[in-house]
């Protein structure tokens, strides 16, 4: 669309090519046997990894996951929060609770509240945010998301970001105003099926999405987040094989997992997950960790509390506490509260993910980043 930039790069073909060629069904246990032996996995073992194949030892690769995790990151957990900070959406996304067609409760913080909520964040010792709006340009623009990550570096020493793709230049800006890195959830690969889900809006716009991790880089982002919620093998697999292709073009650049589920949202508690069961689930999460063994991992809170501790055990390396979906969740005198984007499953306050993860002899830790 007009003023959507084009960076000419090849990327999103060979993920799509990639995903296409992938046949999860020819995989046998010896090929599973032969990824988890290897130092260095290839993308065919990646593609291994997720395969039906790898279930059964599903066990063997944890084990071998916990020991990459170890290797690169000891027993750390680093500990975040996201606030959401505007919840009107322009798109028509069908899983989601933001979007436009959704009869709830839109709200949008001014810079005043802003503070206050980053104000008693900081208050719980976090020293990590991530800024989340709903995708309207007209409402969250990217001077209004600029101005927050400004109030957020007086509190918070990392700051990232959750917002609609924007260009490089725009990403440029939001990197001087003080955002590290950029997370941008592709929900799925196949354009077909991601046309089915994104029924109106900029979304809908597939190469744009796609390429908006490149362009955050381009801009001088550090680092860059990935994520899928549709088809758990497919869209595992080009997720990674995306990042993967990324890190090679960018080395530099910070690579991080999310493994989201579907969550019900207001005004259609159906949404669940289907196929991806929590056996699928840590099949996803060890094996972008043997793909990719210095990627962060996030295990979110729609997980619940018993998943999210084993997780962070094996695989996981990041996790979120204190959270809300809504708007201006986080201190009672803001009047215009907006309403979640899902319901969490977690509702876990700071201190209590804080001591779980000492009882289970791990190490938090507030922030992996000090400005010099």
């Amino acid at each position: 669309l007009p003023g959507m930039e084009d960076i000419g790069s090849d990327v999103m073909d060979q993920v799509i090519s990639a995903m296409n060629a992938y046949d999860y069904e020819k995989y046998t246990e010896a090929d599973v046997r032969r990824a988890i032996a290897h130092d260095i996995r290839t993308p065919e073992d990646f593609a291994a990894l997720l395969s039906p194949a790898a279930l059964p030892l599903l066990e063997e690769i944890a084990q071998a996951a916990q020991a990459e995790t170890r290797k690169h990151f000891g027993n750390s957990v680093y500990m975040f929060t996201p606030i959401y900070i505007a919840n009107y959406c322009e798109n028509y996304c069908i899983y989601c609770g933001f979007n436009c067609h959704n009869k709830i409760n839109r709200a949008q913080l001014n810079e005043e509240e802003i503070e206050k909520e980053m104000a008693a964040i900081a208050k719980t010792g976090l020293q990590e945010i991530l800024i989340l709006t709903g995708e309207s340009r007209s409402k969250s623009t990217v001077e209004y998301i600029g101005n927050a990550c400004k109030i957020a570096r007086k509190y918070f020493k990392v700051i990232g970001l959750e917002i609609y793709p924007v260009n490089s230049d725009e990403y440029a800006f939001l990197h001087e105003c003080g955002a590290d890195y950029v997370t941008v959830f592709q929900e799925t690969y196949n354009s077909d099926k991601y046309e089915t889900l994104h029924l109106a809006g900029h979304k809908r716009i597939f190469p744009y999405r796609v390429n908006a991790q490149e362009r955050a880089l381009m801009g001088g982002m550090r680092g860059v987040g990935f994520g899928a919620l549709d088809d758990f093998r497919k869209d595992a697999f080009s997720t990674g094989y995306h990042a993967y292709l990324l890190q090679r073009k960018y080395p530099h650049a910070e690579i991080a997992f999310s493994c989201p589920r579907l969550r019900p949202i207001i005004n259609n508690d159906r949404i669940n997950p289907m196929d991806v069961h929590e056996p699928q689930l840590l099949q996803v999460v060890c094996a972008y960790r043997l793909f990719m063994p210095f990627a962060s991992i996030t295990v979110s809170t729609r997980e619940c509390a018993r998943v999210r501790d084993n997780l962070v055990q094996i695989s996981a390396t990041k996790i979120s506490a204190g959270v809300s979906t809504g708007i201006g969740s986080h201190v009672d005198d803001i009047e215009d509260k907006g309403d979640d984007q899902f319901e969490i499953s977690d509702g876990r306050s700071v201190d209590e993910v804080y001591q779980a993860l000492l009882s289970n002899n791990m190490q938090p830790v507030m922030s992996d980043y000090i400005y010099v």
